[in-house]
């Protein structure tokens, strides 16, 4: 039985995968099992691909085949299989999936911008819906399927994952390579139906006021100066800005709970 050949943006995908399920307690042996690899093939995938980004390993002659066969793959857009997240009623209307606690339900979009020279530039949004926190801004010119399973993959490292990820069924957001990785990981993918934002309520509404608060009122001359400013506004958004529907509190107050854990240590 000949060996089945991987794609070095395959590998790195797997590695990606392997490094989440580790990082949940998973064993290395059932890691490698899921996978369908030895755990020999795992140890010498690390050592040769270990910390690569797939926009490096798209450099690799090999995969550039691969990669042209990837931006031809879309999701299926069959709602009957895609919309797993809905409670459909016997009159055919459906519930939407509320999000009942953090890390519950993220949800991700894509704000569209332009530098003052005219160019374009894409921010791409992921959010908790439950807290309303900003997971990550992602700011580039374009922005591509596996730049989101980029974005995805670090805050699956930094945080814990999510039981439901909520987008719309853009080629970016539906893509096979995102679809298929996110399952394999047991994370729910929920696709709003065409033409309907208000379905991904939450983070619309976070994009409004990001567009509100900050680039209605900034000229971004470059790339470089909107990743900074995206990302400050971000930091603020989460650790100062209050919400009223969290009692006009931050989602994630970070200098008060740090203030208020060096007062307790003094109390001590």
């Amino acid at each position: 039985m000949a060996r089945k050949r991987f794609s070095p943006e395959q590998i790195i995908s797997m590695l990606r995968e392997a490094e989440v399920l580790l990082n949940q307690s998973s064993p290395i042996g059932e890691v490698c099992r899921k996978l369908g690899i030895s755990e020999q093939t795992y140890y010498r995938w690390r050592k040769e691909y270990g910390g690569m980004r797939v926009d490096q390993a798209r450099r690799l002659k090999e995969l550039e085949q691969e990669n042209t066969r990837l931006k031809k793959l879309v999701a299926d857009l069959s709602l009957d299989n895609a919309m797993r997240g809905r409670l459909w009623l016997n009159d055919g209307s459906s519930i939407r999936l509320r999000p009942e606690r953090k890390d519950h339900v993220w949800s991700y979009d894509m704000a569209m911008e332009r530098t003052s020279d005219g160019r374009p530039l894409r921010i791409l949004a992921v959010i908790d819906e439950y807290t309303r926190e900003c997971l990550s801004l992602h700011v580039a010119r374009r922005i591509r399927s596996g730049d989101v399973l980029d974005q995805l993959y670090e805050l699956f490292i930094t945080r814990r994952m999510p039981e439901y990820i909520r987008s719309d069924n853009g080629p970016e957001f539906a893509a096979k390579a995102v679809r298929n990785w996110l399952n394999r990981l047991d994370v729910t993918t929920l696709f709003i139906e065409p033409g309907s934002p208000w379905e991904n309520g939450y983070v619309e509404s976070f994009i409004g006021k990001m567009r509100d608060e900050l680039l209605n009122g900034e000229v971004l001359d470059t790339l470089n100066e909107a990743k900074v400013l995206v990302e400050t506004w971000r930091k603020a958004y989460n650790r100062i800005r209050p919400h009223s529907s969290l009692g006009y509190r931050p989602p994630a107050p970070e200098a008060h709970m740090v203030g208020k854990f060096t007062l307790g240590l003094a109390q001590c």
